[in-house]
């Protein structure tokens, strides 16, 4: 048989595991240095005390506690009593489910009404980014894995009325099986499909296309000739997937199933805690177990005779739930998960165990080291140094009250119906019975003689009544602290008070009701705790979420299970007007402190006032403030602004930038005057040249000479190129100057 890890499935035995060789490695070394003189306790002893136990703990809760909890169902249903009177009113008042029902919405609302229901406190500024991601990865595995909104619902359902409510969790590992077919598949997309990731990818058929066309024919590189090319190889396959997945799995776990010791104080102190179920085969087999091993514990169901169980399923037999399923695998055998401190390996120190049994003689089938219990308890009212599971609860609150207006109301009802229709008194012999027995409207009587038919006339007593029905309403309302008032139900009583006496009102209501929220509240830093748990010992790899409207990769495994963790409920929000006007003055000072003092003041920080946006956002009913403010961390340093010039320097600045606009308006100037001087330099030699050409002309014709004209305009030229380079020498030397 396959040994079982808590929470997750495991194909070695617990000896090959790598806790159990640490353990016997430690033995053997304790035995070399003379320190382990005690032998490790036998199967037998063992077993005697769990089954002692087990049997003492399940006399505990199905004679002790089961009957109050069926009664407190029976009282929420509305149940009749059983001292009803044939021809009477039967009518049963519902105190138990009002008071519940009532206090429920403002109880989830409460717990779900923030965007983080607890948060895990950082040790240092260090811890504080990843404090931050463990509390948004824990709230993502509870409420987005998991149905988290129904099962607190359920558990604080439990917890009101059945005094306690018990959340478990547990890490999950299932295989599921996904077949696929494919067609037309050439051999390297076959062989791709054959090489993903996932390691269950089997080929469960595979067949040949018989219909694949030869290839067309292409010339030979060699020959030059055509030939035909080989035909493609086509393959239709089904594929079988084996897709292994892990997650944290809570849940609201019935009362009747849950085992606890008559002397336990708390979860955490308990000599035996547990969780008792029939589980069908199918499942057992699942977590590791053979077959015909299980096969063997099948019986009939331990919690047929549980008053809580047929109570919670009037209309459930429990025919279905045993051995008698014509499916082998629906067969059910009674499967109890213990945790237990016991001194097991003989060191003299009793350690954390959880042990594993099946059937009717709780037989253990596995045994192996814990550490934690995975049950997180929601009592509603406990009492100091008694169990959490004997807790009050709204039932024991309400009981006689429901008990008394019952019966006010059945003899107001009768009175009523008396009152209505009266009895008749009759003359035997003298009437005619049909037509008195008759009820049609206008209907005549028949009688021998006058008189014979006379009513019992009886007066409605039931407004006697009313006082006491509004006298046993206040009680309940001191009791649970819920009233009509509280609930802005009863405008009269509202409307006809000041607003200072209606606003102490609402306070008294919800002063109660916030109480039971905090003691409630401690449950969920426990589940908390325990999530955290599971996923920083069995995740073993990243996983991409999205937390904050961003995909984070998350990886546990270096996270600190044993981070604290703080509530973070928002209590009191009964009245969120007069908070959001709060919080709405709060970040109007705010505002002002950073405009007047700027963000470095020491009053205010930017974090502090991101902080207030977000908190008036998820009050007005907005879960993701992410959506309209950015949570601003607490070292965030501001950019710091740029100093401002003094008046001296502000002169001093002008005075340069007129300085240099005054040497810039120079130089232009300076610049057009030497633009100025080689034009006219150029027009007055290009005139010379024009001169010197009509005269050299003139002079040729009048004496014939011949003149080196080439030789004169080289030496024109050349005076105009020097010219020119002496100006450009000044117009260097003048930016230089400046």
């Amino acid at each position: 048989m396959k040994k079982q890890k808590y929470g997750n499935d495991m194909d070695e035995s617990y000896e090959d595991s790598p806790i159990g060789m640490a353990e016997e490695k430690q033995r053997e070394m304790l035995e070399e240095e003379g320190d382990y003189d005690d032998k490790p306790m036998d199967d037998t002893e063992l077993q005697g005390i769990v089954a002692s136990e087990v049997e003492d703990a399940i006399t505990y809760i199905d004679s002790d506690l089961s009957p109050l909890r069926a009664e407190a169902t029976k009282y929420y249903r509305g149940d009749l009593f059983g001292n009803e009177e044939e021809g009477n009113s039967q009518y049963v008042s519902t105190d138990v489910r009002d008071t519940v029902n009532s206090m429920l919405p403002s109880i989830m609302k409460t717990m779900f009404s923030s965007e983080k229901i607890v948060e895990f406190m950082p040790r240092g500024p260090e811890d504080v980014e990843t404090a931050e991601q463990m509390t948004d990865y824990v709230n993502y595995v509870i409420q987005q894995d998991n149905d988290g909104f129904g099962v607190i619902y359920s558990t604080l359902k439990d917890s009101l009325v059945r005094k306690c409510g018990v959340v478990k969790t547990w890490w999950e590992e299932k295989t599921k099986i996904r077949v696929e077919k494919y067609t037309g598949l050439d051999e390297m997309t076959l062989m791709v499909i054959m090489s993903e990731d996932n390691a269950g990818v089997t080929v469960v058929e595979q067949y040949d296309d018989p219909d694949a066309e030869p290839g067309m024919a292409m010339p030979d590189p060699m020959t030059g000739q055509m030939m035909p090319q080989p035909v493609p190889q086509l393959f239709d396959v089904t594929v079988k997937r084996e897709i292994k997945e892990g997650k944290v799995k809570i849940q609201a776990i019935p009362l009747e199933e849950f085992l606890i010791d008559r002397n336990a104080l708390s979860i955490e102190t308990a000599a035996i805690i547990g969780h008792r179920k029939m589980t069908t085969v199918a499942e057992l087999v699942e977590l590791g177990y053979d077959e015909e091993d299980v096969m063997q514990y099948v019986t009939s169901s331990d919690l047929e005779n549980n008053s809580e169980y047929l109570t919670r399923r009037p209309t459930t037999t429990t025919i279905g739930m045993s051995q008698e399923s014509n499916n082998p695998f629906m067969q059910r055998a009674l499967y109890i998960e213990l945790w237990m401190n016991i001194d097991y390996d003989g060191d003299g120190l009793p350690e954390l165990r959880k042990i594993c049994c099946m059937g009717d003689g709780y037989t253990i089938v596995n045994n192996e080291p814990a550490d934690f219990i995975p049950f997180a308890d929601f009592p509603c009212d406990p009492e100091p140094h008694t169990s959490p599971v004997e807790a009050n609860s709204i039932f024991d609150y309400t009981r006689d009250l429901q008990e008394v207006n019952s019966d006010i109301m059945r003899n107001t009802l009768d009175s009523l119906a008396q009152s209505i229709h009266p009895r008749t008194a009759v003359v035997e012999g003298q009437v005619n019975m049909d037509d008195v027995l008759s009820n049609e409207t206008g209907g005549i009587i028949r009688m021998r003689a006058p008189g014979m038919v006379q009513p019992f006339t009886t007066p409605f007593v039931g407004q006697a009544a009313f006082p006491m029905l509004d006298y046993l309403s206040s009680i309940r309302e001191s009791r649970t602290g819920m009233s009509k008032a509280s609930m802005g139900l009863d405008a009269d009583a509202l409307q006809s008070s000041t607003r200072a006496a209606v606003a102490a009102t609402v306070s008294a209501s919800q002063m109660r009701l916030e109480l039971t929220t905090r003691i409630l509240s401690q449950g969920m830093k426990k589940l908390f705790k325990n999530v955290l748990r599971l996923v920083t010992v069995h995740q073993d790899k990243p996983r991409m979420v999205r937390l904050r409207n961003k995909w984070t990769p998350i990886d546990p495994r270096a996270w600190d299970a044993e981070m604290d963790v703080s509530i973070n409920v928002a209590l009191g929000n009964g009245d969120v007007d007069q908070k959001m006007a709060m919080l709405a003055m709060i970040a109007g000072k705010q505002e002002s402190a950073l405009q007047q003092m700027g963000p470095m003041n020491p009053l205010v920080t930017p974090a502090q006032y991101s902080n207030t946006l977000r908190k008036i956002a998820e009050m007005a009913g907005f879960k993701d403030s992410s959506q309209f403010f950015n949570a601003i961390p607490a070292d965030y340093q501001p950019p710091q602004p740029e100093q401002k010039a003094t008046p001296e320097e502000v002169l001093a600045q002008v005075q340069a930038q007129s300085i240099q606009a005054d040497i810039q308006k120079k130089a232009a100037e300076l610049e057009l005057q030497r633009e100025e001087m080689m034009r006219n330099d150029d027009r007055e030699r290009d005139k010379m040249a024009s001169d010197r050409f009509v005269k050299l002309r003139e002079l040729e014709l009048k004496y014939g000479a011949q003149i080196n004209e080439a030789q004169l305009n080289v030496e024109l030229e050349r005076d105009r190129e020097a010219v020119k380079a002496i100006m450009q020498g000044q117009q260097q030397q003048g930016p230089m100057n400046g």
